[in-house]
């Protein structure tokens, strides 16, 4: 009896220390464990963006800046050609007609016979573009094709009388363009511009 008493103290005795051991691990574990004081936090002033991006504004009109005369003479070169041609083609578009067409017609006119490989030279267009003119002026009737004499396959082209008619109303409005160009300029000046951007041509064209 003795025996057993001892036995069943033994054992409350080390489920006491098992349930002290669990309450001890949970504090351990966090549940009862105490947070830490929170940091101070240290106000830093912000860096300066390095090389900061300058001011992106709207570009210059034509003739000012890099666009007037600071600007390169290719450049303006081109920029002159986009304003004349924009012109042109908004005056042409009364007759039905475009800028490549009264360039083709104009330059048949000047050398009759022309192939389409020629106009393509001369025209400053693609062999494609002056094939797409070509098939357009001809189902009009402003141009004709014939046979070149020799190389029989080679055609050549021509301005009809309806063709003809087309042209003179398209060098008016060219005409009218031209004295808006030429308006500040004398006679002796219109003929070293026109001298120089002829030399320009030839000049490169040897490169």
């Amino acid at each position: 009896m003795a025996r057993k008493i001892a036995i069943l103290a033994k054992a409350k005795s080390g489920s006491a220390q098992k349930s002290r051991a669990g309450k001890i691990g949970k504090r351990r574990n966090g549940k009862h464990r105490k947070k830490p004081p929170a940091k101070k936090s240290v106000h830093r002033p912000k860096k300066p963006a390095a090389n900061p991006l300058p001011f992106v504004g709207h570009p210059p009109p034509p003739g000012q800046g890099k666009r007037g005369e600071q600007g390169h003479l290719a450049y303006l070169l081109r920029q002159a050609q986009a304003a004349t041609r924009l012109t042109m083609e908004r005056s042409l578009a009364s007759l039905g007609a475009t800028t490549p067409q009264f360039v083709v017609l104009t330059m048949l006119r000047a050398y009759p016979g022309l192939s389409g490989a020629d106009l393509a030279r001369v025209a400053l267009l693609t062999p494609q573009t002056v094939g797409i003119i070509i098939r357009n002026l001809e189902r009009d009737g402003a141009i004709r094709k014939t046979p070149h004499p020799i190389h029989g396959r080679v055609l050549q082209w021509s301005l009809t009388r309806r063709g003809t008619v087309l042209l003179n109303k398209c060098r008016r409005h060219a005409q009218a363009l031209e004295r808006r160009l030429t308006s500040n300029l004398s006679a002796t000046a219109q003929v070293a511009v026109r001298r120089w951007l002829s030399k320009i041509a030839t000049d490169l064209q040897q490169d």
